[in-house]
């Protein structure tokens, strides 16, 4: 593996995916981030990437279209090389509320973003670590996927569901060629994610630690999983949920 890693974070621009951009250029990583259409905000991450001294391309793109995924990879490598690391963090929570009121249409997107997507950039990536040596992957999960999210959306926890299965039936696939998969599975936290401003606040009391955690605590664990000092973990769903 190159002495630099070279790591695409999807859904990079904003939230959890700008948090983990940023921890990883501090740690070392050149990263490439995936966006879907903020240009503004992917931006603003990229530059505080460069501000700690690594490199950073910004690339449109939608994780659901396989043409796109493959233009996200071949500009990582012609600008960047190798890459080594891949982050699958862009998602839609789709319909809120009972899935008796979900249209079929918003579920069918989440399902599109949060498994497709994971999937065909988990291939794409794999194809360019089994050729240069090895990488790392780290899938975000949730803690929906345990949990359920009733009256919230079953669907986003069954795509989540989805995406845990994936992180262990592909590190099993993958793990001669030196390759690991993992997972994050966040619980509530502060982003811009939810459609209620206020949920994390709401929901703060259900928390064993009594508060909804930040995307910075997730960008920790995604760090390390990416790490050499993770060398020997892959399969694994790392929870991040202040204890739900």
């Amino acid at each position: 593996m190159q002495h630099t890693p070279v790591t695409v974070v999807t859904g990079g621009s904003r939230g959890i995916g700008a948090a983990i951009s940023a921890r990883l250029a501090e740690d070392g990583h050149d990263v490439v981030i995936g966006y879907r259409s903020d240009e503004a905000a992917a931006e603003k991450t990229a530059e505080s990437v460069r501000a700690a001294g690594r490199r950073c391309v910004t690339v449109q793109v939608d994780t659901a279209a396989e043409a796109d995924v493959e233009r996200l990879f071949d500009t990582a490598a012609e600008r960047l090389g190798p890459v080594t690391g891949l982050v699958n963090n862009a998602g839609v929570s789709g319909p809120v509320g009972p899935l008796a009121e979900a249209d079929a249409e918003g579920m069918r997107r989440a399902l599109e973003v949060n498994v497709l997507g994971y999937l065909l950039c988990a291939r794409r990536a794999v194809r360019d670590m089994t050729a240069n040596g090895g990488g790392a992957i780290v899938n975000i999960s949730s803690v929906a996927a345990t949990l359920g999210s009733p009256g919230e959306y079953v669907h986003y926890a069954a795509a989540k569901g989805a995406v845990d299965t994936l992180t262990v039936g592909l590190s099993k696939e993958v793990a001669a060629d030196g390759i690991r998969v993992n997972a994050v599975a966040p619980g509530v936290i502060w982003t811009e994610f939810h459609a209620d401003p206020q949920r994390p606040a709401k929901l703060a009391s259900g928390i064993p630690m009594g508060r909804s955690g930040r995307p910075e605590e997730i960008a920790g664990a995604v760090s390390w999983l990416l790490s050499d000092d993770a060398s020997y973990t892959t399969g694994t769903v790392l929870k991040v949920s202040g204890g739900r």
